[in-house]
């Protein structure tokens, strides 16, 4: 009877259908957001803004990343962060929390493999802000454990294209376990450092020299297997250098804006996303409360205005972009248009579930 039971059982799983993002109502993207009451979520949204589903956080998140194919999202605390949320948003359903071990905290980014079987999320030891990637089973995710990310303080961590290997974007600050208080603005050493699944260093680009204070953060892939990083000056407020570079391997390039626009972003740039189709970079900044928009060359191209703007992803003929007053617009050649207003503040990034 017990045989009999396991092979019904076994049965009745491998027929069970299996759910995809479909099933989940097909969005577009996932964005975290505070609602008016203080509680956080995670929402899936259209292309047009309409959310389809809202699940609950314990509380605020960052970024989020998604499966390949199963309808799972997995949702990041802000840095230094303590919990990352793993939902399956076809059912609503909370299917793990992940908590770093003992010395770790997470840094607010992850990427899945390829083929979808390992969750790899940024992390750095807590002490002395030495990066890591941990490495997570799929679907269980359970700890496997970790591989360096060859720098210091990483923040977003993207698989490039037709590779499992992994493009790292290590800030190069090192931080107080506690509070976040920066300790090294001084001697930083950010970089951009291609890590192999077993943890070896293919390539490593830093900024050009004199740029060191110049945090590499956040990630866009490009079409032809290079990227885009988003940096944020930690120098000199008074010197506003670019905060947009093109990464190929081991090397990395500053992309300028004309000397009036320059001052524009208030050295902060929060997030960047690529449109393949248009081949156009834009990065947001919600401190100078503006997008700048590049071409796939880094040429500059134009800088649209909208208060606290952050969120951003690649939408049809444009981008898509959400800011902390709930409003997400689209972003074309004529400007800035709002979509829909939220009563939410939405954070800081506009995850794209699928490339434009």
């Amino acid at each position: 009877m017990q045989r009999r039971g396991f092979l019904a059982s076994l049965a009745a799983t491998t027929m069970a259908p299996r759910l995809g993002w479909a099933d989940a109502g097909s969005p577009s993207y996932l964005a975290a957001a505070q609602t008016a009451t203080g509680t956080y979520e995670l929402h899936g949204l259209t292309q047009t803004g309409d959310s389809i589903f809202r699940l609950p956080l314990p509380a605020r998140g960052h970024a989020a990343t998604a499966h390949p194919s199963l309808p799972h999202a997995v949702a990041f605390a802000r840095r230094p962060g303590t919990f990352a949320l793993v939902i399956d948003c076809a059912r609503g359903l909370e299917l793990a929390r992940l908590t770093p071990p003992q010395g770790r905290q997470l840094n607010g980014h992850g990427a899945f493999s390829a083929d979808g079987s390992v969750l790899y999320t940024s992390e750095q030891v807590a002490e002395t802000s030495e990066g890591r990637i941990g490495l997570w089973s799929v679907p269980g995710y359970r700890r496997l454990g970790e591989i360096p990310s060859h720098g210091t303080g990483p923040h977003e961590i993207r698989r490039l294209p037709m590779s499992d290997d992994l493009l790292v974007a290590n800030g190069g600050i090192a931080t107080d376990p506690t509070d976040r208080t920066k300790l090294n603005i001084d001697r930083m050493r950010p970089n951009l450092a291609r890590v192999t699944p077993g943890g070896s260093l293919v390539s490593l680009a830093e900024p050009p020299e004199g740029m060191h204070q110049n945090s590499t953060r956040h990630l866009a892939l490009l079409p032809d297997g290079n990227a885009a990083c988003a940096l944020q000056w930690e120098g000199d407020p008074a010197e506003a250098p670019p905060l947009l570079a093109l990464w190929s391997e081991g090397a990395l390039a500053l992309c300028e804006p004309p000397l009036e626009e320059a001052f524009t972003m208030a050295n902060y740039a929060g997030s960047i996303a690529c449109n393949h189709a248009t081949r156009q970079i834009a990065i947001t900044s919600p401190k100078g409360g503006a997008v700048q928009v590049f071409g796939m060359d880094g040429v500059f191209q134009a800088t649209h205005r909208r208060a606290d703007v952050c969120g951003i992803a690649a939408a049809s003929g444009g981008f898509v972009v959400t800011d902390g007053n709930g409003a997400i617009s689209r972003l074309d050649a004529d400007g800035l248009h709002p979509m829909k207003a939220h009563s939410v503040q939405w954070d800081n990034h506009l995850i794209a579930l699928n490339a434009v």
